[in-house]
């Protein structure tokens, strides 16, 4: 049977999921579409989902076409959740974009539609809502083509728009409106067209097929996911227009793109590209030796059913691989590759009762392994775990997710912007046995010096390797490393190599008669805890600068409002980089720091009447210039006070 991997994606509130549910129910895989408001949505299985009336998680769900089986990825429409819609993205065959007919573009389809562009998926658009009062098709048909630079083809036209007995129906493929947008994209469609001479529909049909998997054309749809309205005729152009999934043979090749846990243990969600997969198959993920897999289930129309093998094109949850998302198994297409930007936020994460600690560290490990987005960092000294955010939602979504899954009620400190700290020159420090109060059984000598940007924290033996115990070396990189998480202004360090240049250490020895004597031998801890006594010391001869998280923007105004916009992007520290014409608008491109951005994006809406669409991604960091660099409280002992530090952590 062929094979359709679709995403429904769009901003909130636009009607994704009320549309999953509505396209579940035409093809009888539910009595009755499940409701949003309701909380009785089957996509939508976390409870914050379903108090929130939005999607956090994507969800897999399956439908039969006659004869053509789609696989459905609901996913998320909250900004906060942009970088787990892209990764969804990557493993889907066509998208539908849902946007609402009322309320129209909106900054998050824009983001959306960047996001679906980038990666190469063939989308048609679903126009929701036009029984609602306001609803406006033509006026946001005009929006997709100048916001979005995108040539649409409506495929459908609504009677008694605006009200609850609004009726959709098709358009003709060779009706002229339909073959005129097609010209656009199609030299010999336009040459026909121009000449008066009739297409055919089945040649329309082509050249949309074509033109869809080519980005040059956008289909186009309109109805009510509520009523049913132009669902059948949605329905019609899923099959017919859209690509499906290429059946390939070959070597096994597939992408991870989710990870969860249900009451059997943790699990693997992949895009199986090309051959296949069977149970007790030994798989080596990307970087990783062989595991066995020791069950599939597979997504079909009667839910996720436990099956002896997967093949290409299906999506299957996996137990038994250790999987990370987007980590692969083979070669799977290029275009499919993602990367997640960083967080720019941070905040404190605290048990409401002190007893829970435990549980606290334990459940934030695990929700950290299946999200690579909660970026947790635990301070085992006083117990603190900083988590790193992409937004104040996923504040509520790890609370949620943390008191219904592992019984713990959270609280948050105050959300601050995530800097990091650069090395800015060259710095070395030594330490020796029995100097200078030094209580470990070692003696490691270390040199800092700056790397290029984006080249993270290199550790290099230097020449120990033959001189010094392997796992001494490994002890030393371990507390390197842990040294440069909190550097001379608190953010953590990198972009740098550290080098060993000497080191002392006491061998194995017992005293007469007995067996080893740790308090005349050295171990891997003296190591540990000697390397961010000497790494800081380094650290602060060599030096370091603050850099702020700057993220690049895209803002697409009208032309009344640009010089009103410019002076806003200008007076929160903006650079703008480019200014150029799009569809009856201007696009303003260039960058501006994170902790401004949601500035800009509270006072966007009053000063240009809700016309201004403003999407940001983060860029790059930069140092902070012209005001005092934030510096963040340290966590735990300071290595760079030696009595303290020695006091804190005795040998």
């Amino acid at each position: 049977m062929a094979l359709l991997n679709l995403g429904i994606v769009a901003h909130v509130d636009a009607g994704k999921t009320s549309l999953t549910e509505r396209l579940l129910f035409e093809a009888g895989a539910v009595r009755s579409p499940g409701s949003v408001d309701d909380g009785t949505t089957r996509t939508d299985s976390m409870d914050l989902e379903r108090r929130r009336g939005i999607t956090i998680r994507a969800a897999v769900t399956s439908i039969d076409l006659g004869g053509l089986t789609v696989n459905l990825l609901d996913t998320p429409g909250h900004p906060d959740f942009i970088a787990e819609v892209e990764r969804s993205l990557a493993v889907l065959d066509a998208a539908v974009l849902v946007v609402s007919s009322v309320e129209g573009v909106q900054p998050q389809t824009v983001a959306i539609w960047r996001a679906l562009r980038r990666i190469g998926v063939p989308t048609l658009f679903f126009l929701n809502k036009v029984d609602r009062r306001g609803a406006d098709v033509g006026r946001v048909v005009t929006q997709l083509r100048q916001r979005l630079a995108t040539r649409p083809v409506l495929l459908t036209t609504v009677t008694d728009q605006g009200q609850t007995h609004a009726r959709v129906r098709p358009i003709a493929l060779d009706s002229e409106p339909v073959v005129e947008a097609v010209a656009e994209a199609d030299d010999t469609v336009a040459g026909r067209w121009l000449s008066g001479e009739p297409v055919p529909a089945r040649d329309v049909r082509r050249v949309i097929r074509r033109s869809v998997r080519r980005a040059e054309l956008s289909p186009v749809t309109c109805g009510s996911a509520i009523t049913g309205a132009g669902v059948p005729q949605l329905r019609r152009i899923l099959a017919e227009l859209l690509p499906r999934c290429d059946e390939r043979d070959g070597p096994l090749a597939g992408t991870v793109f989710a990870v969860d846990r249900d009451r059997h243990g943790r699990r693997a969600w992949v895009r199986l590209w090309s051959g296949s997969l069977r149970v007790r198959d030994r798989v080596a993920l990307a970087g990783d030796r062989p595991q066995t897999v020791t069950q599939i289930a597979v997504s079909e129309p009667d839910g996720v059913q436990v099956r002896p093998s997967a093949s290409a094109g299906q999506i299957a949850a996996i137990r038994g691989l250790s999987a990370r998302i987007g980590q692969h198994v083979g070669d799977p297409p290029r275009r499919n590759l993602y990367r997640f930007p960083p967080p720019t936020r941070q905040a404190l994460v605290e048990p409401v009762e002190p007893g829970q600690r435990l549980a606290l560290f334990a459940g934030l490990a695990e929700l950290a392994d299946e999200d690579p987005l909660v970026d947790l960092r635990l301070d085992e000294h006083q117990a603190e775990a900083v988590i790193r955010l992409h937004g104040e939602v996923q504040k509520e979504v790890i609370a949620a997710l943390l008191e219904d899954r592992y019984g713990v009620r959270v609280r948050f400190s105050g959300t601050l912007t995530a800097c990091i700290e650069r090395v800015t020159g060259t710095g070395a420090a030594e330490d020796r046995i029995k100097e200078r109060g030094n209580p470990y059984l070692a003696g490691v000598g270390l040199r800092i010096e700056a790397a290029p940007v984006g080249h993270g924290i290199e550790f290099r033996p230097g020449v120990e390797p033959g001189r010094l115990p392997p796992a001494f070396v490994a002890a030393t990189e371990e507390g390197v490393r842990a040294g440069l998480r909190q550097g001379l202004s608190g953010w953590p360090v990198t972009d740098c190599t550290v080098t060993m240049t000497s080191s002392q250490y006491y061998p194995r020895q017992s005293r007469p008669h007995q067996k080893f004597d740790k308090s005349i031998s050295s171990v891997a801890a003296d190591f540990r805890h000697l390397a961010p006594v000497v790494v800081t010391a380094a650290l602060r001869r060599a030096g370091s600068r603050v850099c702020q998280p700057v993220e690049r923007f895209d803002v697409n105004v009208p032309h009344h409002v640009f010089d009103a916009v410019t002076a806003l992007l200008g007076r929160f520290g903006a650079v703008i980089s480019d200014t150029v014409e799009a569809g009856g608008h201007l696009e303003v491109s260039g960058v501006l720091p994170s902790s401004r951005v949601p500035q800009v994006v509270a006072v966007l809406p009053d000063l240009t009447g809700g016309e201004a669409v403003l999407t940001a991604t983060f860029d790059h960091y930069a140092p902070v210039t012209g005001e005092e660099p934030p510096v963040l409280p340290r966590r735990g002992p300071d290595p760079g006070d030696r009595e303290a530090w020695f006091r804190a952590v005795p040998r």
